[in-house]
């Protein structure tokens, strides 16, 4: 038993140092962190699959093809509430474990950086991107459809409201500057 798990600390060790060693060509002017990415692209795989099996222990048909109204209220929701999330002011407490605050970038919304290492700092880098949010946010409102599309349209299409809410809100915002040149 002893054997085997020497054999497979060994496999293990130099899995590690291979990997090194990949980080060390992609990258060998800057710090880059592959291994928290590659830690990210794991849990999201496992977080689509997770969807799946939920989706597959219902017997959830899949559709044939979207609907394009679904498809314009989910891309819309997925933009605001992502902008939300990594970018907004108000939800800045949900991001300080893993940020630090560099300045206000605009109407409600801050600059953040990641701190700390490891999955802190992978942590921090995912949830102050909302390209990066966007991915999580589809895969959950594509799964949430399937599951409960009648809840799922309420959400989104609030979320929508939101953003033709806020769009109007920074028109307004630029007639108004624009008048008073």
């Amino acid at each position: 038993m002893d054997h085997e798990a020497d054999k497979e600390g060994s496999r293990l060790r130099k899995l590690g140092k291979a990997f090194q060693r990949v980080n060390k060509a992609y990258s060998p002017h800057e710090e880059r962190r592959l291994g928290g990415h590659l830690g990210a692209v794991v849990a999201f795989g496992a977080y689509t699959v997770a969807w799946a099996a939920v989706i597959a222990a219902r017997r959830t048909k899949l559709p044939e093809r979207h609907d394009p109204q679904d498809i314009l209220l989910t891309a819309t929701a997925v933009f605001r509430l992502s902008r939300l999330l990594s970018k907004g002011s108000v939800t800045s407490p949900l991001r300080a474990p893993f940020t630090r605050y560099e300045s206000a970038t605009g109407p409600a919304e801050v600059s953040e950086s990641p701190r700390g290492g490891g999955i802190r700092s992978t942590a921090g880098e995912l949830v102050t991107c909302p390209f990066c949010m966007s991915v999580w946010l589809t895969t959950t409102f594509a799964g949430a459809q399937l599951l409960w599309p009648g809840a799922t349209r309420a959400v989104t299409g609030g979320l929508t409201a939101l953003a033709v809410a806020d769009t109007m809100q920074l028109g307004y915002d630029c007639l108004l500057q624009k008048n008073a040149e």
